[in-house]
């Protein structure tokens, strides 16, 4: 069981000693700084688009929402309009609940075994793991928001207001943003999760521990970055300028552990479309969450369902007659 996570840690390990090697030894600054992240959008980009398109163009031909609640019905019984919508307006509604709240998340109950009673099942409310993935979401949107200053000139207001927003507590010089420090936690916790929680171990594969080593490793350098070993930040802005507008250069007296950091976030990037990752636009084309529930109100007839040539039983017997007889099979016709 733990070489499903020891080695998707080791992988993200050597990552980090071959960019950190990589810069620091053989001064291949313009290899970790320059083509690793172009080539990772690019594919990150191709694969994000390619996955779309293929779930966009895969037919649904029936109303397939998840229906949570009471379906709409007689005047007199109450619809769970939420839950069971059948207007567009109420899936609207739940998607944006689902999206931004994580909703179904938040009702999810765990099961198990009481230990005081033998062969009975308990049933708990899980909402830590509802805390640990929204504070991991959110964290996450508010760095990934607050690094854009350093690829715009000038620095929008609204990045500025979260920028401060997020450093509101002035502990120590320089300041600590609460967005890095809660991501690295709930990282660590939905690690430990998959580590410790027996069922969820069970069927965890190493492509799930890759990306939150990953994460752990690129909120880790990030954290190192800014209050202990110290980044030249106009440097990392000349760079990261450069890079935006497509007039890249390498600066001075930015070391290793940027470039490791660097090229932790583009094997991210580019790991995203073929990974589960993808959930980030798949939750938007799930035919279980964006259809209506109207199949009461509306006949929905399946495209896939054209005439097809049969071929009926008195036609077989016609083909096969002979051979039945002789194998001492019942016809109908004898001739």
């Amino acid at each position: 069981m733990k070489q499903k996570y020891m080695l998707p840690l080791t992988g993200v390990f050597l990552l980090f000693l071959l960019a950190y090697a990589g810069v620091e030894g053989a001064g291949m600054q313009w290899f970790f700084g320059i083509v690793v992240p172009y080539a990772a959008v690019a594919a990150f980009i191709a694969g994000f688009i390619y996955r779309v398109m293929g779930w966009a163009a895969s037919a649904v031909p029936f109303r397939i929402p998840t229906t949570c609640g009471q379906q709409k019905s007689l005047p007199w019984i109450k619809q769970n309009r939420i839950d069971n919508p059948d207007t567009a307006a109420g899936v609207f509604v739940r998607m944006v609940l689902e999206i931004c709240a994580f909703r179904s998340l938040f009702r999810n109950t765990k099961a198990a075994f009481n230990r005081n009673e033998k062969n009975k099942i308990t049933y708990s409310w899980e909402i830590f793991l509802w805390v640990g993935a929204l504070a991991f979401h959110y964290a996450f949107l508010v760095v990934i928001l607050r690094h854009l200053r350093f690829f715009l000139n000038p620095v929008p207001v609204c990045v500025k207001a979260l920028e401060y927003l997020d450093g509101i507590i002035q502990i120590g010089l320089p300041g600590i943003f609460l967005s890095g420090i809660v991501l690295l936690a709930a990282t660590l916790f939905l690690l430990a999760r998959r580590i410790f929680d027996e069922k969820v171990s069970y069927i965890s594969l190493a492509a799930d521990y890759f990306p939150l080593f990953l994460i752990i490793g690129i909120a880790a350098t990030g954290i190192s970055m800014r209050y202990f070993t110290k980044v030249d930040i106009l440097g990392v802005k000349t760079f990261t300028m450069g890079l935006a507008t497509f007039h890249p250069v390498i600066p001075e007296g930015v070391g290793g552990l940027f470039y490791a950091h660097l090229f932790m976030v583009s094997v991210l990037l580019a790991y995203i479309p073929v990974s589960k990752l993808m959930h980030m636009a798949g939750v938007f084309l799930s035919p279980t969450r964006n259809m209506a529930n109207n199949n009461r109100m509306k006949r929905h007839i399946n495209p896939w369902n054209y005439a097809v040539e049969i071929h009926t039983y008195a036609q077989y017997e016609d083909h096969f007659r002979e051979k039945m007889i002789e194998a001492g099979l019942p016809v109908d016709k004898k001739e």
